[in-house]
């Protein structure tokens, strides 16, 4: 049957399809040139031909050249036609390799590689209804989930995060107790740790294999001011605290006011709540960009499913915004919550007694 249409927008929208379908392909070939070591091999040799890089590598010349021909037409490799050789810019480099780097891509492209590892379960709940709990994800979420999120916390949360909140900094390098709430492989409770090395810092979360993960960088990080805990986020233990913290967490919980009301409970009278959660404005016309895009998509596989699984299961989403999230802090008995730090991913939230 024949759909009365605009040809120009139907033209339009074909084209953004195509181009999304060449990204979805894209974020895949770029998770198996990081697994396989491509891009780390053009970074240590420079330009290379086909032959060279396989030779680097020990992969099939054949498999390179399709891999290849799929990152230059994506411009995620550069190539000499001349010459015939590969080659990454110093931006390439930057977003696809160098780890650690704020701009390195590489945990974003394996949590959404994982979605797919997946899929059968994401649609299996999304048309259910229920909940699916972290726990059952694949692996490369929680290991991509910490890649992607860990530069940020690098680059923001030492520089402007803590300086942002209200005398916190100077209590830290005194001494104090932080409980560092969901800290997943615990980057952020080990960046404190080092930061303040006169204070105790604790990490908390509920999936043992994180807790494993975490324990085993402090170790290697020779920190001896720093432990961590398997515990839930409305019963951690502890109490005195001078700074609780939960990082792009708070949407995933079940009941984020119990989690908040127990965090209350234990801090310091003068204690300091520090919310970091992803940036969003209140209401869904603000976040319908390619970052809210991004967003709503993990919230739909991942955020949301995962405080449905639980007690409560009040499902606040990946994009819930300030005004949602004060709400929140606020019917858990904080007195005072501002905006303290804003960057382009993340919002920073102050909550005090």
């Amino acid at each position: 049957m024949s759909i009365a249409h605009d040809e120009a927008k139907l033209e339009a929208l074909a084209n953004k399809v195509m181009v999304d379908v060449a990204g979805a392909i894209g974020v895949l070939m770029a998770y198996m040139g990081d697994q396989a070591g491509v891009y780390r091999a053009l970074d240590d040799i420079g330009p290379a031909t086909i032959l060279q890089l396989s030779q680097k590598t020990g992969l099939n010349p054949k498999y390179l050249h399709e891999w290849l021909g799929s990152n230059a037409a994506a411009g995620y490799v550069s190539y000499d036609p001349q010459a015939e050789t590969f080659f990454l810019t110093p931006e390439q480099a930057l977003i696809f390799t160098r780890e650690g780097q704020p701009a390195c891509m590489q945990g974003f492209f394996q949590s959404v590689v994982s979605q797919f590892e997946t899929h059968e379960k994401a649609v299996e709940t999304f048309k259910s209804g229920l909940g699916r709990p972290w726990g059952e994800h694949a692996s490369g979420c929680f290991c991509g989930t910490d890649r992607f999120f860990r530069p940020a916390y690098v680059a923001n949360l030492l520089e402007r995060w803590i300086p942002s909140l209200d005398g916190v900094e100077t209590k830290l390098r005194a001494g104090g107790r932080i409980a560092d709430i969901a800290c997943g492989h615990g980057s952020s409770t080990i960046l404190l740790a080092q930061a303040f090395p006169n204070s105790r810092v604790f990490g908390f979360d509920f999936h043992e294999p994180s807790i494993q993960a975490a324990r085993k960088k402090a170790a290697q990080a020779g920190l001896a001011n720093v432990a961590f805990h398997v515990a839930e986020a409305k019963d951690f233990p502890g109490s005195d605290y001078d700074l609780a913290c939960i990082f792009d967490a708070l949407h995933d919980m079940g009941d984020p006011v119990g989690a908040a009301r127990h965090i209350k409970e234990t801090l310091k009278p003068d204690g300091t709540f520090m919310l970091v959660e992803p940036l969003a404005g209140d209401r869904m016309q603000d976040n319908l960009h390619p970052l809210g895009q991004i967003f709503y998509g993990f919230s739909t596989t991942v955020c949301t499913p995962a405080s449905l699984a639980q007690a409560v299961g009040r499902g606040l989403g990946a994009q819930a915004g300030q005004k949602r999230l004060t709400e929140v802090l606020s019917e858990a008995g904080f007195q005072k919550v501002r905006r303290a730090s804003v960057t382009p991913t993340n919002m920073v939230l102050e909550a005090t007694l």
